[in-house]
Formats: structure tokens, sequence, C-alpha cells
């Protein structure tokens, strides 16, 4: 008898094949949770009117005509079958098939699938695939207990029709070995959920809708359990390495005590618990969350002086160049002429000249430089470490797990900080983060004059766009700087080659189907004002991420002595760039970026003692999910409020993201906006298991189910982070 651990050839034969390429599935517990994504009864018909052109679908619906006739321009006939609603009516054509007259009879009812089309205003299905359901005289004796049975649609391919997947996961159930339950009894009876095999049938093969609900909860715990479970080992795998013990001292001592200013209570508790880590018997594994200019990077850096006091290197590695170099000035300016000599800090990255590339590593090996703030160019071969201690991984959501373990491997269990200035919602937090100890940076430093946020909103006031450019100069006539964000670099390129490191564009489609155009990119708008009375005598650069690392980092540095009044970019300012005399923020397409970033892009302003302005420019409608993320973001400098406003507007697909293992990412039924409650419950429920088991022994059925939920590739991912 097969378990859920078996092959799939060995349970449904050739059709493996195509369920491993279709949706990469191997084993029978991949086939069982591929879940029904809704159900529809013997008795619905689909409304046909709302049937989207071009969408594969599968519908229920009534046979009303068929009709077949000779074709005139080509040999053989074709049959013409009108099905229907009972409002809206939907063709079917079939080419040199007569045989199907016998089967699709008006008065018949049955599912049928195929790709809508779309032939003289008419909506119709090429060649689709169905199944009727029994005949009339058949069915007449069981029509009650046909009609209240709801009818699984799963999520299907071209190859493989959803009736076809129905019959195969029935064929998977009915040879199926009995399934042991990983949940403990004592917590299906404290929280009211159906064995394991009885919640997979009812989900799969229900007899009626009300099977549906504690079938859908019960497997949503599991999921949610066997997932917490996972990252609870996780933290007890990296809390039984013996990392070396960093206590502190001299350094921290004497860089506390020039500091010109007192530490927020929240950077005093969240460095007093990286004090207590770095002081600790295993690795630390911590991740920092903290608004755009709460001072994540003093955190660090007082980690950093901690590691430091007994020869320990610290590694900090961002995702771009311009990022890299802000942090190194940043890091030196904070040490002082004091301290920075005795640390060394050192930049380190892939489009220094080869020379200076040298002389750097040679100083990262030697163990001189016990600050090594980088790129990617951390992670190569060539670049070894004295004494690696701590890394810091800023901006998390860049890099992969392969990219920090890579980084990680140059020592000897060193300690993690991981900092974002990305809020996390709590449950996501608990379910990507699940193996780290996360802190949060909420107060913000004294002394921020704030930002003001207005959409500017073209589609129905389209003179705006001058008043834009007005308001930026009138800020630069006041002594102040300022930034414009373009989505791309050149708008008139090719679109695949044109971003720049943002996220993938977010507008709405347009009538036609396709995304919206972007219009302005840095080369446009470089362009516009070069040729606008206002900015004659206004000095404009621009910066993007093509440009070669010492024309960016020159940029950079003009902009932040003064000697630039706007900076026409990327987004390749959105983190790291710190200028306290820009005072206005300028974002062309603002629908184009998610709730986020906007929100990332817009804390570049207002970090001194001069009043920020960040202006969303928009022509997306009122009312599109577009036009909802920019309005979003105009009504709170809440980063927290934004990231659960992301989540809704997104969904947990996009905010959880493909750089995470895939054992967070591919969420069946679980879902992190609504099922808050079900997975702080099942992680306290799994931390009692292993409080009290911590191998695991009493609880075989539950390190099974790790097993399939984490395979060997995602628990290897796990342990990257």
């Amino acid at each position: 008898m097969p378990t859920l651990d078996s092959r799939l050839d060995g349970v449904v034969g050739t059709a493996a094949k195509t369920l491993e390429r279709a949706f990469g599935m191997k084993t029978v517990g991949d086939l069982l949770g591929h879940y029904p994504r809704r159900y529809a009864r013997r008795g619905e018909l689909t409304p046909i009117a709302s049937l989207p052109v071009g969408e594969p679908v599968t519908i229920v619906a009534e046979v009303r005509t068929v009709n077949e006739r000779r074709m005139r321009n080509r040999k053989g006939s074709l049959l013409e079958v009108v099905i229907s609603d009972g409002n809206g009516e939907l063709s079917l054509t079939f080419f040199n098939q007569s045989w199907r007259m016998k089967e699709l009879q008006p008065g018949r009812r049955g599912t049928f699938a195929g790709k809508v089309g779309q032939y003289r205003h008419t909506k119709q299905l090429a060649h689709p695939d169905y199944e009727l359901f029994e005949d009339v005289e058949t069915a007449r004796s069981s029509a009650e207990t046909m009609a209240r049975q709801p009818i699984p649609i799963y999520p299907a391919t071209a190859s493989l029709t959803s009736w076809q997947i129905t019959k195969l996961v029935r064929h998977a159930l009915d040879v199926l070995d009995p399934i042991e339950d990983p949940l403990p009894e004592s917590i299906r009876a404290r929280e009211g959920l159906l064995p394991l095999r009885t919640a997979i049938e009812n989900l799969h093969r229900p007899e009626t809708e009300e099977q549906l609900p504690p079938a859908r909860h019960t497997l949503r715990w599991h999921e949610a359990f066997v997932l917490q479970a996972a990252l609870l080992q996780q933290r007890q795998f990296v809390r039984s390495l013996a990392a070396t013990a960093r206590e502190p001292g001299a350094l921290l001592e004497r860089f506390d005590a020039r500091l010109p200013f007192e530490l927020t209570p929240d950077q005093a508790e969240v460095g007093e618990r990286i004090r207590a880590d770095l002081g600790g018997r295993w690795p630390m594994n911590r991740l920092v969350q903290g608004e755009v200019g709460s001072g994540k990077t003093l955190v660090a850096l007082r980690a950093m002086l901690q590691v430091a006091q007994n020869g320990g290197q610290s590694a900090l590695i961002a995702p771009t160049e311009v990022l890299a170099a802000q942090h190194l000035r940043s890091i030196t300016r904070m040490l002082g002429p004091e301290l920075a000599p005795a640390l060394m800090p050192t930049l380190l990255t892939g489009q220094m000249s080869a020379a200076e590339r040298r002389k750097a590593a040679l100083r990262v090996a030697s163990g001189q430089s016990l600050i090594v703030v980088g790129t990617h160019a951390l992670l190569s071969e060539t670049t070894t470490f004295a004494d690696l201690g701590l890394v810091v991984v800023d901006e998390q959501h860049r890099f992969g797990v392969d990219q920090r373990e890579s980084l990680r491997a140059k020592g000897s269990a060193p300690h993690a900080l991981v900092l974002t200035a990305t809020p996390i919602p709590r449950t996501v937090a608990m379910t990507v983060f699940g193996d780290l100890d996360v802190s949060t940076i909420r107060t913000m430093p004294t002394g921020r004059a704030g930002i003001s946020t207005h959409v500017a909103p073209l589609a129905e006031r389209p003179s705006w766009f001058a008043r834009v450019w007005d308001r930026v100069a009138e800020e630069v006539a006041q002594g102040r700087q300022a930034f414009v964000v373009c989505p791309a670099i050149d708008a008139d390129a090719a679109s695949g080659a044109t971003t720049d490191g943002a996220d993938a564009p977010e507008a709405d489609a347009t009538s036609t189907g396709g995304p919206a155009r972007t219009r302005w990119g840095v080369v446009q708008v470089a362009e516009l004002l070069s040729g606008h009375p206002a900015f004659s005598g206004i000095r404009v650069e621009i910066l993007h991420g093509k440009m070669p690392a010492e024309n960016k980092d020159a940029v950079m540095q003009a902009f932040a002595r003064g000697e630039v009044d706007v900076l026409v970019a990327t987004t390749v300012v959105e983190v790291g760039v710190d200028v306290p005399n820009a005072s206005t923020m300028v974002i062309l397409e603002a629908d184009r970026f998610g709730v986020s970033q906007l929100h990332q892009l817009r804390g570049r302003v207002g970090r001194g003692g001069v009043p920020g302005l960040c202006l969303l420019v928009t022509e997306a409608e009122a009312g599109t999910p577009s036009r909802a993320r920019a309005e979003a973001v105009a009504r709170t400098l809440d980063g927290f409020a934004l990231a659960e406003v992301d989540l809704e507007l997104r969904g947990e697909g996009d905010v959880l993201g493909d750089a995470q293992s895939g054992a967070r990412s591919s969420l069946r039924l679980l879902r992190v906006i609504t099922d808050a409650d079900i997975i702080a419950d099942a992680r306290a429920a799994a931390e009692r298991v292993l409080e009290d088991d911590p191998a695991l022994v009493r609880h075989p059925a539950l390190v099974e189910a790790i097993e399939r939920r984490v395979g060997t590739a995602e628990r290897a991912a796990l342990a990257k982070n």
C-alpha cells in the first residue's frame, strides 16, 4: 500500500510525468496537497458574461443547441455547440468530430474546460475538454444527493484538466495506507480538529459543503504547526553550535562616550539584547527591523565594536555599490579619527580596480581590517577573513539564502545580524523568520522635522505635473535639495532592460490587457529639466545602477556636499542614502512601485532639521489598486501600519518573495493575512512539544511530516538563515 512519501509513478502510472511537468509533483503527498481552488455544484451555472477572454476556465453549464455544417474554405465539418447559464451563452467549436453529437445533446449538463476566445464578438471555447454529468434517467434516482455534492475544481493546465486531476486524486485516496497524524491528540482535542486523513478526504471528495470548513481549518492548523516546528528545530540546531563569546570592552565604551546624543530607548534595549547574544554560548541569529532613519546602522556598529574587542572581524554586506559606499562613509564618520584607524573600515566591491581590490582583500585576509563593508564581492572565493565573528546583512530581502550562507561559511559559526528597513507584519515574521529572534526599533531619534506626503493625481488634474516642477524649484531656491525617482533608466528602451533594482512594475493593466507603459525614465526626465525655464540655474545630475562605480560614488558625494541640487535617479537611492539637506522627493509613476518601496524612498528626505515633502505622481485612475497603494502611503508615516496594508493589497505571495526558502513561500491553505491566530497558536503549541521532546523521539509522525514538508533542499535552505 502506498504512503504519502511513495513515488507517484507507482500509483498513477504514466500520468506522473505530466503531474511533475505541470506542478512539480513527485510523491503521493504532493498530489494530495494540490487542493481544489474552488467547488462547483451540479445545480450551479457559472455566469458566462464574467468569463475573462484569454484565460483558461472550468465552468458548469447546460447544452442548448448542437449544429453541424460543412466548412466552405476547407475540407471537413464544423460542430458548433451552444452552452448557457440561463443568461449568457458560450459557443463550443469542434472540427471533424461528428461523433460528439451523441454526447452533447440539448439539456445535458457538465463541466467544460478550455481557453476563452472571441469570434465576431461572441465568446467561445475551441476544442474544449468536458465531462458530462450522469444522463437524466440515471441521475433522477440520486438527484438530491448529486445536487448537494460539491464538484472540486483544481488548478489545472492545458494538458491536465480539473476532472482528470480529480480522478487521479480519488485513485490515490482509494489505495493510500492509513496516515499517522503529526498533531498530538491533546492539540487536536483542544482545537477541535479532524483526524488528518478525514480532513484530506473531506477536502478532495466532500459529500456536502458543510464538510469543507472543518477540513480547511484542520489542514491550515497542520500546515502552520509543521512549519513552525521546522523553524523552531532550526533555531534549536543553531543553538547547539559552539560560538566564540564576544564580550564588550574598552572599544565600545570609548565609542559610547563620544556619541553626541543618547541612544533612543529602543536602540538601548535592542543593543542590550545583542550584547547578551554576542556573549552567549551559541551563534546569535537576530533580525532587527526598524523605520528608515531609526538607527539600525548605529546598533550594528556597536555590535561590530563588541566583536572587534578581541580581534574578531565583522562583514556588512549591502545590496548595491551606492549603499555599500554610503555605509562605509557613515561608519567611518561615526567612529571618528580616534577609533577609525584602529578598526580600519574597508570597502570591497566588484567594480573597484584590480589594484584597489587586492589591497583591500589583503587587509581583510590579514585581520588588519576589523570592519569590512561590501557587496556580492564579499562572497568571492578569493575573499578570506582572519577571524570572521559577525555577519551583518543589510536589506535581507535583496539576498537569497545561498548568498547569506556563502558569507557565513567564511567564519567558524559566526554571529548573524539581519537588518531591514521594511517593517514586517507579525505573521510574516513568524512564518518567514520564525528561526530568528526578532527585535524592533520603533522610536525615532529626536530632531527630525517630519515629512508631508501628497498624491499628484494626473488622471484628474493633469496641470499638476507642471506644478510639481515649480515646487521642486521653489525648494531649491531656499537652499535645499531634491530627489526625482523614476521607474526606469530609459523609458524608450526595451522594457526588460530599463529597470534598475526596482520592484517589478505593478501598474494596472490597460484596457487592452497589457501592462501600462513606462513614460518616465532617468533619461527622459533629465532631458525635460534641461530645457525647463525654472531649472536654468539649477544643478541637475543623474544616477542609476548601470553607471560605473566611481561615477556613481562621485555623484553621490557631490550631492551629499551640496554641489548638486536635484538628483534624478532610479531606486538605487532607495536605501542608505543620507543627505540631511534633501527636502523633496518626487516619485514619478508612483503606481509602478509597491507600498513598502514608496515608503523606503520617502525616507530619504526629512532626515535633518529641514521639513520633508514627498510628491507621488501618478496617472492611475481613482479606485484602482495602483492608486490605492499611493494613497495608502500618503495617509500615514507609520511603516508598520503600511506593512499590514501592503500585505492586504498584494497578498503574501509577493510579500514572502522567492528569495526565501520554498518551505516558507509555498504556503498552500495557510494565509498569513487571515490566519494570524492559527499561526501564533501553532507556534506556541510547537514550542511546548519541542520543550518536552527536543529530539521528537515520541513524535515520529511529526518528524516524517517535517521531512515531507521541508525536504532536503528546503532544510538546507533553512539552515542557511
